[in-house]
């Protein structure tokens, strides 16, 4: 039965379906509510119809079963990063650098946060390092011939 339920979830959030998806999630969570898979995909959910602070619980609850959870690290980062709390953020990504310090994704995300802070210059030896570990990660791409455009128009 669950295994049925969190198939029709995947496959509603994969279909952009959130709100369904959240009501399945959460009566999933009734009776699975310390599966870190599970809270994570509804964490997930939320985050894409907006719900941030509630999203927010759902990585924090992670972490409070499994603090080094990656996942939730970089989903809890990524719900900051859109509140605009940046520092905070960083904090996430900085945890799991020191875990996986060859994560271009995050070295990736990491230096968004610097650069939202004013520090365009840092943000680029981020963007740089992600894609000397992975020379196709877009979003290092992407933001670092932004950040250029940035510095050089000051």
């Amino acid at each position: 039965m669950v295994s049925e339920m969190l198939e029709i979830a995947s496959q509603l959030s994969e279909d952009e379906k959130y709100e369904q998806a959240a009501k399945y999630y959460e009566n999933i969570l009734q009776t699975e509510s310390d599966n870190i898979g599970i809270i994570n995909d509804y964490g997930v959910t939320l985050q894409n119809l907006g719900h941030y602070n509630r999203a927010l619980v759902m990585y924090d609850m992670i972490l409070n079963l499994a603090p080094k959870n990656m996942n939730a690290l970089v989903n809890k980062g990524s719900v900051l990063h859109t509140l605009g709390k940046y520092f905070e953020a960083i904090s996430c990504y900085d945890i799991v650098l020191n875990i996986d310090k060859n994560n271009p994704i995050v070295l990736a995300y990491k230096g968004l946060c610097i650069g939202e802070t004013g520090n365009i210059r840092l943000a680029i030896r981020y963007f740089k390092k992600a894609l000397l570990i992975d020379n196709q990660c877009e979003l290092a791409e992407i933001s670092f011939k932004t950040a250029k455009c940035i510095m050089k128009s000051q």
